[in-house]
């Protein structure tokens, strides 16, 4: 995974969201992709039998010890739709909830680009994807959190 990634986040905002999350007591860091075309963003349906099952939601997963933010954002992008990031462009905000080991886990949000390519999900990870607009009704009928719901609102506005 050698490719070049632009980044609009500074390195610093990235160190100050790292040194919040230790002083909350966050153990588990998790980034999630934001991934725009033609005011459409792509979702993931998560398969029934995996933690989440069923539920909707941007590209994402957990940052592993010692990968960067970025890095880990980059890696799971391409593990669960086989796109590449080219950039990031923006820095979405974060939501904190209890994983189902009972840890607290932190969830990063960023808006990217990708290079063109088909989707290939990870068929033990994700059963379907949609290109998803805020005026579509598959905004409200989807099972979309409303933590993942307000991100989404906010790339809106980028």
């Amino acid at each position: 995974m050698n490719h070049t990634m632009q980044s609009n986040i500074k390195p610093t905002i990235i160190q100050q969201l790292l040194t919040d999350s230790q002083k909350d007591g966050i153990q588990k860091l998790v980034v999630g992709a934001v991934i725009c075309k033609n005011n459409k963003f792509l979702l993931l349906e998560r398969v029934p039998s995996d933690s989440m099952g069923g539920f909707v939601g941007i590209p994402s997963g957990t940052v592993e010890a010692g990968e960067g933010l970025l890095t880990a954002l980059a890696r799971e992008v391409q593990e669960e739709t086989g796109l590449i990031v080219t950039s990031v462009l923006e820095y979405l905000g974060s939501f904190d909830w209890i994983s189902s080991s009972g840890k607290k886990t932190r969830h990063f949000n960023f808006l990217v680009e990708v290079a063109g390519g088909e989707i290939k999900l990870s068929p033990t990870e994700h059963q379907a994807y949609y290109w998803v607009a805020l005026s579509d009704a598959a905004f409200t009928t989807l099972n979309i959190s409303d933590a993942t719901k307000a991100v989404l609102k906010t790339a809106a506005q980028q």
